[in-house]
């Protein structure tokens, strides 16, 4: 087939996130299939933006995937310069959309941008093509700006993201959603039931199956000399931001201190000073920050943690359930996790790989850190070694790619 996925933030390896659809498009050409990728040039979740050296529009191939990237403004945070960014996509990809759907002939349309305003155009080139169209679903909008914003549903901007919602579940031929439990407020939406197909987010086997890269010196040395003290490590990697609920972990660490442990915490995010800040307050000597590393770096980093954090904030949105990109590579490392939320669906808890408890809670935090911490370190294998077995049945992109391939051929009812 030919497969036109438009996702306004896809990344590759080379750029960083977001990965979900290189994943997915890889295990796609890796298969027989002829790709297209059309993204935005300018995207907030890429540490590497193309070079499009002034042009409007940049054709280069990935790992056999063709990309196509068009110009947009550049934007900082969620306010006006950001619509105008998608707005500047949108219209790019419409009035492409008769040329696009001419040269390319997909057979397989798919709006994944996040906000769902890209169903209009990807309609458009799905009708001329005579292709097949999916809508998929990273997160509800408009309702996450609204409930996690505060914007009013009387907003302009909320009132063109639900029309755009709404056409979405009932033209889209298939409707593919990485969050398990949003079927109810998709039908409420005018989507039929038998459109919907679950798909998650998963993990690359390639980057675990080979020899991992070797960490950076700063963070090999650190975790180094943790491990020549004695300490048990549990570690952090991802974006330090108020979602992650990081000041939480750093009051857990507060509150054990004088035990050996350590707590690592790697990434960038506009929360990272602040917690720093906190940690020395504190005077949390055992409290280490570590700048980004590349994902080539992911599986050597996370498996010298000994047990990995991951927490959430208590958040109604996450009623439709959870999908988090992390969660596959720390099930890889086959390390203990320690999960912080309360949502729809836990696949910690599903995998049985972990320790689950409720989140903003730094006293309960701090006793599920001891206890896996005193637990044998035989046990803690075992734990970690279901997480890994989980990941690899479950959270496989190649399996996870014929399953959204799947769902996108089955015949409507």
């Amino acid at each position: 087939m030919n497969i036109l996925l438009i996702n306004h933030y896809a990344g590759s390896v080379r750029h960083g996130m977001e990965y979900r659809p290189y994943y997915l498009a890889r295990a796609w050409v890796r298969a027989g299939h002829r790709v297209r990728i059309v993204a935005a040039a300018s995207s907030h979740l890429r540490a590497r933006a193309p070079e499009l050296n002034g042009r409007r529009v940049l054709d280069e191939t990935i790992d056999g995937i063709d990309y196509r990237w068009h110009a947009t403004p550049a934007y900082r945070g969620n306010g006006l310069g950001r619509a105008a960014n998608m707005a500047a996509f949108v219209a790019a990809l419409y009035r492409g959309a008769p040329r696009l759907a001419r040269n390319f002939r997909p057979d397989l349309v798919i709006a994944s941008s996040t906000y769902p305003a890209d169903i209009w155009p990807a309609r458009r080139i799905a009708a001329l093509a005579g292709a097949r169209l999916a809508f998929e679903v990273h997160d509800l909008w408009p309702l996450s700006p609204m409930e996690l914003g505060g914007m009013p549903a009387w907003h302009p901007f909320i009132v063109l993201m639900q029309a755009a919602e709404d056409y979405a579940y009932r033209h889209a031929d298939t409707v593919i959603s990485i969050l398990p439990k949003a079927g109810a407020h998709m039908a409420a939406r005018g989507m039929a039931p038998h459109k919907l197909h679950v798909v998650p987010n998963g993990v690359d086997l390639d980057e675990w199956d080979l020899p991992p890269v070797p960490l950076p010196a700063p963070a090999a040395d650190l975790l180094a000399g943790l491990r020549r003290q004695g300490r048990t490590v549990v570690g952090y990697a991802g974006s330090h931001g108020l979602a992650n609920a990081l000041d939480t972990l750093i009051d857990a660490a507060a509150l054990l201190q004088g035990r050996p442990l350590a707590f690592v915490l790697v990434g960038a995010g506009p929360d990272k000073q602040a917690l720093r800040r906190k940690a020395a307050a504190a005077g949390l000597r055992d409290v280490h920050f570590l700048d980004p590393l590349a994902k080539r770096h992911m599986p050597a980093l996370l498996r010298g943690f000994d047990l990995a954090y991951l927490g959430w904030r208590r958040q109604p949105l996450y009623r439709f359930g959870i999908s988090p990109n992390k969660l596959g590579d720390y099930m890889m490392a086959a390390r203990p996790i320690i999960h912080a939320v309360d949502a729809a669906n836990d696949p910690v808890a599903e995998a049985g790989c972990g320790a689950s408890l409720a989140p903003d809670d730094p006293a309960a935090l701090a006793a599920a850190i001891a206890a896996l911490a005193a637990l044998p370190a035989a046990r803690r294998l075992a734990l970690g070694q279901r997480g890994a077995s989980y990941a690899r049945a479950h959270l496989n992109y190649a399996l996870l790619a014929d399953r959204f391939l799947a769902a996108c051929a089955a015949p409507p009812h």
